[in-house]
């Protein structure tokens, strides 16, 4: 008879290992002293290495320190894995305990355990102590030069990045051994950065090395023209073309580039084309296919559902699954979030906890969202502080731009500006723009100017700047400075995009503009919103007209508030179905507040549901009330 490997024997003790930590937990030296002789260094590098290969990073820690307590001397092989548990969990205290050892022990130089490290310290939100690994190293192969690019990326360094880039190709490096994952790090980080041309520089090294056609890149390559200035729609649409394997954020992004350049035609038609491969087929088919009970397949199943608008189809397939990780958690609580149940996904939270599944940096992120959809900030500072003093986890640009989000929309604007100033990055125009649009809200010229001052030096091309702060002066009267802004607009060759609203009805997309008049079903769009409008006003409604920046008379912001295309979609979308059928609107935009008054008296009036996707959410109106409190 064969006799199995100590690899082979190992890798079997390690698989029993899961399998007892979700029953009885059985000691992790008795399993090692049933296969093989645990005295041997190699052995115990297997079982690390395994456990930490299927996401077992508690447990590779535990072998790692019942290791050491065994006097065993770890080699060069032992840290990668046991850092790279470290990073899994987020376990900053760990992390520096085992570099303290590999220093211990001579391995600290290693090219590959100074990997594993630059990757732990930048997903702990340490790019300091990452960057002076790397300083440190006395030679670096790709992977560490990939591994420190990635990390300034990952911690919102988009300046750094790119410059660590610049000194990789001028290092004498051969670039072919430049990857995928390093360039995608860099466009991230190009698009962040106001530096003229930077993108399309970048774009041409992808082109040369050939890594365009991947869909990793690919996509990266969309968002960065997605987010930069306009004339990039062709080269957009060419990247689009040749990716190979195209996934859901392909096509949403290469909709963002023709939606930001007003060409709704075109955006539409690639939805349509997205359309056709509808989220409950692909779902029917795992569950034929025996997969839903599948962890990254029903995680992804919950991420699809949430997306499409159908939370409570998600939460059934979450409450399905036997097996759940912190994507999985995450997945659903974020879901909640986006849909207004705050409170649903605040629940989940401490259940997720208790089951022994430890919250990472996107957990927190969907956690602090959910507070501020729902404007809980009582329970978004709770969280946050504990965030890092009981979960280790550093607070990044997207936690500071969550808790700004919340407190400013909550009112407390000037708790929400002293903690943007109290930060310790350099905060992006996510953070400046959730100022400034809280500004808005309450109505504080003074910060709001402020904000925008600082949005400018980050991008002054960005036209929805702009179009807030004309808001904020039209709020206040001063109708001078809104056309000051407008002409400054001008002058500069920015343009609004414009709003627009969509439904799909019988595999057919339709598409409405405000005051449309494109539509083969005008007229009768019309002549119905008319009989709802007598409708509304027996029930009721007042227009709100604050929402039409317009030096105008109230009767004619009336008119124009009448012809919005949210109203006109859901206009249409009520006429098309039957009785009682729920009709789902998307909106580029957020949907304004007049829209919402009256989508709301809709549904108790015709005693529909119905479900609208705007820029920041979803919306759920039933029986005159919004699932989001009016708070958006």
């Amino acid at each position: 008879m064969k006799v199995p490997s100590k690899k082979t024997l190992f890798s079997s003790a390690s698989r029993l290992l899961h399998t007892e930590r979700q029953t009885d937990r059985q000691n992790l030296t008795t399993l090692f002293n049933r296969y093989v002789d645990k005295t041997d260094v190699f052995s115990w590098n297997s079982v690390i290495a395994d456990l930490a290969r299927s996401n077992d990073s508690s447990e590779a820690l535990r072998a790692f320190s019942s290791m050491r307590k065994l006097s065993l001397h770890p080699n060069r092989s032992t840290f990668p894995c046991a850092i790279k548990a470290c990073s899994s969990l987020l376990d900053l205290f760990s992390g520096k305990q085992t570099h303290q050892q590999a220093f211990v022990f001579g391995y600290h130089s290693d090219v590959f355990v100074s990997s594993a490290l630059i990757v732990m310290y930048s997903a702990c939100g340490e790019v300091e102590d990452a960057r002076k690994v790397f300083d440190e190293m006395p030679e670096r192969n790709i992977v560490c030069w990939t591994s420190m690019i990635r990390g300034y990326d990952l911690n919102g360094n988009a300046f750094d990045a790119v410059s660590l880039f610049k000194e990789l190709l001028l290092d004498g490096r051969d670039h072919e051994d430049v990857d995928s994952k390093g360039v995608v790090s860099v466009i991230s980080a190009c698009s962040r950065v106001a530096a003229k041309g930077l993108t399309e520089s970048i774009h041409g090294f992808v082109v040369k090395r050939g890594f365009e056609r991947g869909v990793s890149v690919g996509n990266t390559l969309l968002d960065a023209y997605a987010k930069g200035r306009e004339g990039g729609v062709a080269v957009a649409r060419k990247i689009f073309d040749e990716i190979v394997g195209k996934d859901s954020v392909s096509y949403n992004s290469i909709m963002s580039v023709y939606a930001q350049n007003g060409m709704s035609s075109e955006a539409f038609d690639v939805f349509r084309i997205l359309m056709n491969d509808k989220g409950k087929c692909v779902h029917d088919q795992v569950v034929r296919m025996g997969l839903e009970d599948d962890v990254v397949v029903g995680t992804s199943i919950i991420d699809m559902y949430c997306k499409c608008g159908r939370v409570e189809a998600a939460r059934k397939v979450f409450d399905r699954m036997r097996k759940k990780n912190v994507r999985t958690w995450t997945a659903m609580i974020a879901g909640y979030g986006m849909h207004g149940h705050a409170v649903k996904a605040l629940e989940l939270f401490p259940v997720m906890i208790s089951s022994g599944v430890r919250p990472n940096y996107i957990t927190f992120v969907s956690v602090l969202a959910a507070c501020s959809h729902a404007g809980l900030h009582v329970e978004g500072w709770r969280w946050f502080n504990l965030m890092k003093g009981r979960f280790g986890v550093e607070p990044g640009l997207e936690h500071y731009g969550c808790m700004v989000d919340l407190l400013g929309r909550a009112g407390y604007l000037q708790k929400a500006y002293d903690l943007v100033l109290t930060m310790k990055m350099k905060p992006d125009s996510v953070i400046w723009s959730s100022l400034l649009a809280a500004c808005r809200i309450h109505k504080n010229v003074e910060l709001a100017e402020i904000s925008v001052a600082r949005l400018f030096e980050l991008d002054s091309s960005n036209c929805g700047y702009y179009m807030l702060l004309s808001h904020i002066y039209a709020d206040a009267g001063r109708w001078k400075d809104v056309e000051r802004v407008r002409t400054v607009m001008k002058k500069r060759g920015l343009v609004k995009p414009p709003g627009f609203s969509l439904l799909e009805l019988n595999g057919e997309v339709h598409v409405f503009l405000i005051g449309d008049e494109e539509h083969p079903k005008r007229d009768e769009i019309y002549e119905f919103l008319e009989e709802l409008n007598v409708k509304l006003l027996e029930a009721g409604y007042v227009s709100n007209t604050a929402s039409v920046c317009h030096d105008v008379d109230e009767e004619e912001k009336e008119m124009t508030l009448r012809v919005h295309s949210e109203k006109l979609a859901v206009a249409f979308g009520i006429m098309s179905t039957v009785p009682g059928a729920t009709v789902s609107v998307v909106k580029n935009l957020r949907v304004c507040s007049d829209c919402h008054d009256v989508i709301k008296l809709i549904s108790k009036i015709v005693d529909r549901e119905f479900v609208v996707r705007d820029a920041k959410r979803f919306h759920h109106f039933k029986n005159g009330v919004c699932s989001c409190g009016d708070y958006w």
